[in-house]
């Protein structure tokens, strides 16, 4: 039930030696490359960009391990910050290689590209970037400063909540144990665990909002320093997508709101409740003692896999039998979970914190899509295999997808409508929930200077209630939780991918069930192999869509309301 980091370094001897090596490579290869990028033959080019990639793979492999201690130690931190300085320093010898490549000329780079095709993709994404980089010593310097920057802010966020603990009917609870009990059939209960966990947020607001307040000015300064237009453009490009697109799907999220607020609506009806408080959001819609312990959910996800495509199962069993998999909850771990890629030549590493619940189902296989997508684009290399959050959320979402078709069946009219209810909760929280912390990173971004608490829980609840209209009542206590959500602090405007994501899933699912199925799994699974190697326009578009059309968020859309009105028929059942 823990990792097995031994595909990365049987032990820290040998992560040293590694760390040595890359060192000394790195050297050599700025000796040798180092200014000469142009009197370079194609030959010589493709050797210096396939060590160039070798030598960062070897440094991934050294950060994830890194990393991964961490993640499940916040005591491990200082392990951790040791190997960001080591790794930040041999990056300087790397560093002109990308930058020397964008000052040749465009027929130099044309004749490159052509000659080194397993690079094209990422060698056009490098030339788009050229006008926002720095000379070869601003960008020496940025990199000296990343490790005191916003990096320094999210390791300190990272470490403050791994250690926090939340006091609720005399236990002292993680914040994955304490959320997960929103989800209890008894109101009161709901109730108390909302008030706690506020309780427990608020002594640390100060900190908190400091925090963000810090990741915000670093974002500034760099927007500042590079020009980029906005505090989102960067996140765009780095997910190769166009401010037009991002713009198109927020906005038809936002005029779908209603869809939100019919649910809770018709939610309302069925517990008998006259009014929806927040904490009301996820109570089940039957009573049950139904636990989705691990085992029970690792096969549910591994049957829901093997009917879809027998390599995702032979994936995901290496998962659960290899040492992929961190499972539960512990002292000191981080919260949350997700899919670590490592590298092409080791395996993904997945971090969960099981507690037995429903949604700890669809989070599994959330997670083991992540993990069969980065397991399958392999082939790319590592330059290629760095997938931009747009698709490699539509992974994750769709496994999902095939988990909640594997369990929906032979079920009574109560259990499949309340199943239907968390399925819909689940795609509201994946898709308006992060147009909601979109357009609140939007207001915090463009606040001028700090903002202080009140303005913080402000900006909040305005987004907030935005989704969920008359539906649902905020209290005061939901002004604060903005503050325990991490993507604000490691990565500004990520949230709006999970939205891109299950839109696109959404849509993709649609055409999975009316098309010829082995034809699209052949597809599907050549989709999820290209990796990063090219942009999410040309990869959507094997499917016959076009992402910067604003007519394909619909196809989504039109999908939630489908499922929506077969969820209001077993209503009226």
């Amino acid at each position: 039930m823990n990792w097995d980091l031994s595909a990365l370094y049987e032990n820290e001897t040998v992560l040293e030696a590694d760390l040595r090596d890359a060192a000394s490579r790195a050297k050599s290869f700025a000796s040798v490359c180092k200014g000469k990028l142009k009197e370079l033959h194609v030959n010589e080019f493709l050797e210096s960009i396939r060590e160039y990639e070798s030598i960062n793979e070897t440094l991934g492999c050294i950060m994830t391990y890194a990393f991964l201690k961490f993640a499940t130690n916040s005591d491990n931190g200082g392990f951790y910050a040791k190997y960001q300085q080591a790794h930040s320093t041999i990056a300087e010898d790397l560093l002109f290689f990308e930058l020397e490549f964008n000052k040749l000329s465009k027929p130099k780079q044309e004749e490159l590209i052509a000659a080194t095709p397993t690079y094209k993709y990422y060698l056009e994404s490098l030339m788009e970037e050229k006008p926002y980089q720095l000379s070869q010593k601003e960008e020496r310097i940025l990199l000296k400063k990343e490790m005191t920057s916003s990096s320094a802010f999210s390791r300190l966020f990272d470490e403050h909540f791994s250690r926090l603990k939340f006091s609720y009917e005399g236990e002292k609870l993680s914040e994955e144990e304490i959320l997960s009990k929103l989800q209890d059939s008894n109101r009161e209960v709901r109730q108390k665990v909302a008030s706690a966990f506020t309780k427990g947020l608020k002594p640390h607001q100060p900190l908190l909002a400091y925090i963000f307040n810090m990741i915000k000015t670093d974002l500034a300064s760099e927007c500042e320093l590079r020009g980029y237009k906005n505090a989102e453009q960067s996140r765009h490009m780095d997910n190769k997508i166009t401010q037009k697109s991002v713009d198109a799907l927020v906005k038809s999220a936002e005029s779908s709101f209603y869809l939100v607020q019919d649910y809770y609506v018709q939610k309302a009806k069925l517990l008998g409740l006259a009014e929806l408080y927040e904490y009301d959001r996820y109570a089940p819609l039957e009573e049950s003692t139904e636990k989705f312990d691990f085992q029970t959910s690792k096969k549910i996800v591994l049957d829901a896999f093997k009917k879809f495509n027998p390599k995702f199962y032979e994936i995901a069993s290496m998962a659960f039998e290899k040492g992929w998999i961190d499972v539960f909850p512990k002292d000191k771990k981080r919260g949350g979970a997700f899919s670590h890629p490592a590298t092409p030549s080791t395996h993904p590493y997945v971090l969960l914190n099981h507690t037995d619940t429903r949604r700890d189902l669809f989070t599994l296989a959330h997670e083991l899509g992540h993990a069969i997508h980065q397991y399958l684009s392999r082939d790319v290399g590592y330059l290629g295999s760095d997938t931009p959050l747009t698709t490699s959320e539509t992974a994750s979402v769709f496994a999902e997808m095939l988990a909640f078709d594997a369990i929906k069946d032979n079920l009574s009219m109560r259990e499949k409508r309340s199943l239907y209810a968390s399925k819909i909760e689940d795609i509201f929280s994946t898709l308006y929930r992060q147009i909601n912390f979109t357009t609140f990173e939007r207001k915090v971004h463009a606040h001028e200077g700090e903002l202080d608490l009140e303005t913080f829980n402000q900006y909040w609840m305005q987004e907030s209630q935005k989704m969920f209209g008359k539906s649902i009542t905020l209290t005061k206590d939901y002004a604060l939780w903005w503050s325990y959500i991490p993507h604000f602090i490691h990565s500004p405007f990520y949230c709006y991918a999970y939205s891109y994501g299950q839109l696109l899933v959404l849509a993709l699912y649609g055409l999975y069930k009316k098309s010829d199925k082995a034809a699209f799994v052949q597809n599907y699974t050549s989709f999820l192999s290209a990796g990063g190697s090219q942009s999410p326009k040309e990869l959507i578009k094997k499917f016959g869509f076009d992402i910067e059309d604003e007519h394909f968020w619909q196809l989504g859309i039109s999908e939630i309301e489908s499922l929506l009105a077969e969820f209001k028929g077993m209503c009226d059942a």
